[in-house]
């Protein structure tokens, strides 16, 4: 495709990393797309090239990180309260405005991101979406120290949930049904390491429930699982895209005063500590790097789960 200059509000960024998400997977099952062709990605790393009227918050030759959230209206009640996220006319790069696997892409520059010194292009890239998200659910969750929070899918987005977690000092159990994901949980000091079918087993019977389940995988069957082995007045928090609808019981959820809430990227606040903590190497993403030859591949394996931490395109 061809690379323009940069119009109002705009910056054109040479990338140097994109790492592929599962809403790059929800987006290219999609029967019909809003941009013909697109530039699919949102966790892009890349240097500033140029920059379109009116941008002062990024200058050429700045290493800028992309996300999905490109730009909200900015005077609708979300906008203004700040939750932009939530924004019914916001624009997203990677779906409604062209994305970041490429080799040099026009973005929306409102809210590129500064990447700090001391992460490689391969480190960042993830931190755009699944640091952010996983951060943002942490958050949703109002997880506190010493609480038991459960982790259901301990993909992208798990392996670094896992991480913030521990930071915040709760206590962690990663729940999947993959024995090598649940290897990799105990080799990153989860608390607890649990195959899915025995979830309810061990979280409520050894454990007393958990103070927080936050359900980051799109299988139909977590979430229901994951309701059942929560405490009293614990919160279930679902963040895995799916277009499968759950069926949770009323009387339980009343009687037990448990919280089910969605939760969707994180504040800007939450974008610039994932970073942060990176930099100082609190907490930073498994990556394993590829060429953008393998993103076909790459999108169907990550549709059936098999891949452990973030798959990074480097260019």
């Amino acid at each position: 495709m061809p690379v323009a200059e940069p119009g109002k509000g705009e910056a054109r960024v040479r990338m140097e990393a994109c790492g592929i998400c599962h809403s790059d997977v929800m987006i290219t099952g999609l029967e019909k797309l809003p941009l013909t062709p697109l530039v699919l990605g949102h966790e892009g790393i890349g240097v500033v090239e140029a920059v379109g009227e009116g941008v002062t918050n990024v200058v050429v030759g700045e290493r800028a990180g992309i996300t999905y959230f490109a730009a909200g209206c900015g005077v609708c009640e979300m906008c203004r309260a700040g939750f932009e996220r939530y924004c019914a006319k916001q624009a997203n790069h990677g779906y409604t405005r062209q994305g970041a696997l490429t080799t040099e892409g026009i973005v929306a520059a409102q809210n590129l991101i500064r990447v700090p010194e001391g992460l490689t292009a391969e480190e960042a890239a993830p931190l755009c979406c699944a640091g952010w998200t996983a951060m943002g659910a942490l958050g949703e969750a109002h997880v506190r120290p010493g609480q038991l929070v459960a982790i259901f899918g301990f993909g992208g987005l798990g392996h670094l949930a896992l991480q913030y977690a521990k930071h915040i000092g709760a206590r962690t159990a990663v729940v999947d049904v993959g024995a090598e994901k649940l290897e990799f949980a105990r080799q990153l000091g989860a608390d607890a390491a649990v195959a899915a079918e025995d979830a309810r087993k061990v979280l409520v019977k050894e454990h007393g429930g958990a103070d927080a389940a936050i359900v980051f995988t799109a299988s139909a069957a977590a979430a229901p699982v994951a309701f059942s082995c929560l405490k009293r007045r614990g919160s279930l928090i679902l963040v895995g895209l799916t277009t499968d609808t759950y069926t949770f019981s009323v009387t339980e959820t009343v009687l037990k005063g448990i919280r089910i809430q969605g939760s969707y990227l994180g504040s800007r606040a939450d974008l610039e500590k994932v970073f942060a903590l990176a930099a100082q190497g609190v907490a930073r993403p498994k990556v394993a790097t590829y060429g953008i030859e393998a993103v076909p591949e790459l999108i169907g394996k990550l549709a059936q789960g098999q891949i452990t931490g973030r798959a990074v395109i480097r260019f």
